[in-house]
């Protein structure tokens, strides 16, 4: 079987933006604020959260579909958006890409921004933490937009 690249550019262009809505419109505030707490309450609102950016890209890959016409493979989309499912999920509870950036020596990258111990002194999201966490979501999501095309 081999790849469309028209269908790989529209879903990965559907996701990208359903991604956007998702994370910044569609999660709510305790989700964001939770999501990457330690323990059961942090897993429930990290699920929370991934189950309703799911759903957006799903809406969004079904519109790309009804849109456009191209054929999308039911399994194949359920299989991209596991995939994307899962990497969201594994980036979202923090933890995971902290010590990633640790292991391959981007640490002080990772906490550039991060208001420092005991003060709330950078209420901002541009910090190093934030954009790892994007570039691995952009990164699973060309990932998922192949594995759907």
């Amino acid at each position: 079987m081999t790849t469309d690249p028209a269908v790989f550019a529209a879903v990965f262009v559907a996701l990208f933006v359903a991604h956007q809505v998702a994370d910044h419109w569609v999660q709510t505030d305790h989700q964001a604020a939770h999501k990457g707490r330690p323990g059961w309450a942090g897993r429930r609102a990290c699920a929370a959260h991934v189950f309703s950016y799911t759903v957006t890209a799903f809406a969004a890959a079904t519109a790309v579909h009804f849109a456009l016409g191209l054929e999308i493979d039911g399994w194949r989309l359920f299989a991209g958006l596991t995939v994307s499912a899962v990497t969201h999920y594994i980036a979202d509870r923090r933890t995971p890409l902290k010590r990633l950036a640790e292991l391959i020596g981007i640490s002080r990258f990772y906490a550039l921004g991060a208001p420092r111990p005991g003060r709330d002194d950078n209420p901002s999201i541009g910090t190093g933490a934030y954009a790892l966490d994007q570039s691995f979501h952009h990164a699973w999501l060309a990932v998922a937009a192949l594995i759907i095309a």
